[in-house]
């Protein structure tokens, strides 16, 4: 019986990053009336992100969280209905769809997912115990605190040495920790990287533990290749090895690849009819805010395309 009291929805949307808010803004402007669950990190990651230099249309950069706020205000303009609440559980047997969040619960003719990806942890001793007093995953967020101090950021990516880039604005030395003897970041990074003065690399080598006694004092790194440790002294460690996309929601309902949602190329389909998904919960080749984006206006097509055929 309660399937009939919930209130039910043409398109609801799991998200708010680029993907999500794409989509709610195509939604919204085909008359669908979108319901967008913004999530726990509304804006996704690009709130964790200062200046964003390759998002078309902004040739003097724009700050992430203000690209976020104005792909939000678009949407709402055109009536998206956006809830700062996540979804906590889905029920994907029967349409329409069932959303919960906590005691709150919706009826989905179409599902957009767009849940994104979250930083990976190093996993290693001192690490829970100082984040937040040392140990972060965001240069942006809490790069002003280390005015003067040492930092070492792990990982060898484009997001570890833009976070390093970033770092040296505060920082007097950034030492870069990679377990392999180059990185795999692109080529423009890497030069910056190279010609900053105070960037080093510590090459071939993990991060073993965090030290410190109520704030972050050292890293001690262990080099893969002899197993020697040594201990660099650090106010701050830095880490970018990284992404999971969020699907628990999904498991067991959604058909995964490599642990991201599965979709039928080239469209947003998932396993599921009228369940569609966009964005870094699916896409673990590019991780653009820009493909993001295009995969939320995808979904959003998508999803009208499959209400008009199945009658609404």
């Amino acid at each position: 019986m309660e399937h009939d009291v919930a209130d039910e929805r043409n398109v609801i949307i799991l998200g708010s990053g680029p993907a999500g808010l794409t989509a709610a803004l195509y939604a919204a402007r085909a008359n669908l009336q979108p319901l967008v669950l913004k999530g726990i990190d509304a804006g996704g990651q690009l709130m964790l992100t200062t200046d964003v230099e390759n998002y078309p249309g902004f040739p003097d950069a724009i700050l992430g969280p203000e690209l976020m706020e104005r792909m939000e205000k678009q949407a709402a303009r055109f009536d998206a209905e956006l809830l700062h609440q996540a979804a906590s559980r889905v029920d994907l047997s029967s349409r329409p769809f069932a959303v919960w969040s906590g005691d709150e619960e919706w009826r989905a003719r179409t599902l957009i997912v767009a849940t994104g990806a979250s930083a990976r942890w190093l996993g290693v001793p001192g690490e829970d115990r100082l984040r937040g007093r040392g140990v972060s995953s965001c240069a942006t967020c809490d790069g002003f605190f280390f005015r003067g101090q040492e930092l070492v950021v792990v990982g060898g990516g484009d997001s570890a040495v833009e976070e390093a880039t970033f770092l040296t604005r505060f920082a007097t030395k950034v030492t870069i920790v990679h377990r392999r003897g180059e990185l795999r970041a692109s080529k423009i990074m890497q030069e910056r990287a190279f010609a900053n003065e105070k960037i080093e690399f510590v090459w071939d080598s993990t991060v073993q533990e965090i030290l410190g006694n109520g704030s972050v004092s050292a890293a001690r790194l262990r080099n893969v290749k002899t197993g020697a440790l040594t201990d660099v002294a650090a106010g701050g460690v830095f880490v970018a090895i990284g992404h999971t996309p969020n699907t628990e929601l999904f498991q067991g309902q959604l058909e995964m690849n490599q642990g991201y949602i599965a979709v039928r190329e080239p469209t947003t389909r998932t396993s599921v009819e009228g369940v569609f998904a966009a964005g870094d919960v699916v896409d673990f080749t590019y991780r653009q805010a820009i493909t993001a984006a295009g995969m939320g206006c995808q979904g959003a097509m998508d999803a009208e395309r499959f209400l008009e055929s199945t009658g609404h």
